[in-house]
């Protein structure tokens, strides 16, 4: 029987974003569950939007126990939903992510005022110029034309009004770090990272050194757009995971 892989999209990205992976991967081994987080796509309606609500909501998903892959945004709601209930999820793939920008609380409320000035102009601007201004953020810099293209209707998939509650609720400036928890998550970890994102890197490199069991691969030539930019290595990834 194969086993249930749960797929977290990125902010402002729907499930979708994950289907040139899930293309590649071994139907024998798993069955992929790509979900929209609320906020976000078909589940742009459902509130309350917090963190321990959608980790709520990916736990509900696990029938007995899956593996659990999160990206960028999507991996911050993986540790929550990790923490939530760590006998549900086998291993932990964290893609681009990190557990809290900062323990320093004034640099998280320098960013929480960040998301709250992007908050504002999605509530009175088009998604598509939503979609200019997230697009052309320095993080994503390089992103191959024959990716950017698929990306951009991921996004359009999206309301601007419920994005800015989710950015409300999900955004890393309000997240609460979660370094000193991460002791707790005993299972496998695989960890990805781009070779060009470097602030990511920074945090792959510290998330390996907080989690017990965990593991670093980096992928060459790519930056924070990992499952987009690069969905072949990515399924290599998944499909190499030790049983």
């Amino acid at each position: 029987m194969p086993e249930t892989l749960i797929l977290l999209h990125g902010f402002a990205g729907t499930g979708r974003m994950w289907d040139p992976v899930i293309d590649r991967l071994d139907g024998e081994r798993y069955r992929a569950l790509a979900p929209d987080i609320r906020g976000h796509g078909s589940a742009h309606a459902r509130r309350p939007i917090d963190f321990q609500t959608c980790a709520q909501d990916i736990v509900d998903l696990v029938g007995d126990t899956a593996t659990l892959c999160g990206y960028s945004m999507g991996g911050r709601i993986a540790l929550h939903a990790a923490l939530l209930a760590p006998q549900r999820f086998d291993r932990l793939v964290l893609v681009a992510t990190t557990a809290g920008i900062s323990d320093d609380v004034a640099q998280r409320a320098a960013r929480a005022a960040q998301d709250e000035q992007l908050a504002r102009f999605m509530e009175t601007h088009s998604i598509d110029e939503f979609a200019d201004r997230w697009s052309s953020q320095p993080l994503f810099a390089g992103t191959p034309p024959e990716s950017a293209a698929f990306w951009r209707s991921t996004i359009l998939d999206n309301h601007p009004t419920a994005l800015a509650t989710a950015m409300r609720g999900l955004g890393a400036g309000w997240m609460v770090p979660l370094w000193d928890r991460l002791g707790e998550l005993t299972m496998p970890t695989t960890i990805v990272v781009g070779e060009t994102d470097q602030r990511f890197r920074s945090f792959g490199e510290r998330l390996q050194a907080s989690l017990p069991d965990a593991t670093t691969t980096v992928i060459p030539g790519v930056g924070h757009g990992i499952p987009r930019d690069t969905p072949r290595e990515m399924a290599a990834i998944l499909n190499g995971l030790d049983r």
